[in-house]
């Protein structure tokens, strides 16, 4: 077995420039574009609908991301997308919703179905984001439910970019300690 494997007829995408833990798991209908890391016992499965991550997007530790399967109800199901320049913190749990570019999503915390998150936006650690709900670009969001708290500085939207940036070179690191001839 490895940590990177196929469901039935389909095979994870993942661009060379990727760096994925040899503890994670990838499974499925995954695609990860460049520069994506995925972390130790992070788990991405994509096994009954698409799981899609952006360019420079990180998934840390423990996270959890998986999907909803199509029904006559709902043709598409609720796949999984996120854009590019993502962090995802530890111990989060993604579900079957979509996810702008620049955001930071909060250490354990929690968004379901069909939830919609804009571009530019920071969640609070331990916040839950119920099924639905649509989180405006711009903002802080924290809480169980998640609640709008206020608009993000010009600071706050700059680490947007520099989180992803980091977990880049970090990546790179990580990349060269398991495979120093390259």
């Amino acid at each position: 077995m490895t940590n990177v494997r196929p469901y039935l007829e389909h095979y994870p995408q993942i661009d060379e420039s990727c760096y994925i833990d040899p503890a994670a798991a990838v499974i499925g209908e995954v695609s990860l574009a460049e520069g994506v890391s995925v972390w130790p016992f992070a788990v991405l499965r994509g096994d009954v609908n698409s799981i899609t991550i952006g360019a420079r997007s990180n998934v840390q530790d423990l996270s959890m991301l998986h999907v909803s399967h199509k029904t006559p109800a709902k043709p598409e199901g609720s796949p999984l997308v996120i854009g590019e320049d993502v962090t995802i913190g530890h111990k989060v749990m993604l579900h079957g919703c979509i996810i702008g570019n620049r955001v930071l999503v909060g250490m354990g915390t929690i968004i379901l179905d069909d939830v919609v998150i804009e571009d530019d936006v920071m969640i609070g650690a331990g916040s839950l984001v119920p099924p639905r709900k649509r989180l405006e670009s711009g903002y802080l969001y924290v809480g169980s439910p998640v609640k709008q708290v206020r608009a993000l500085t010009d600071e706050e939207k700059a680490f947007l970019v520099y989180s992803a940036e980091h977990y880049m070179r970090v990546s790179a690191n990580h990349k060269k300690t398991l495979n120093p001839a390259e």
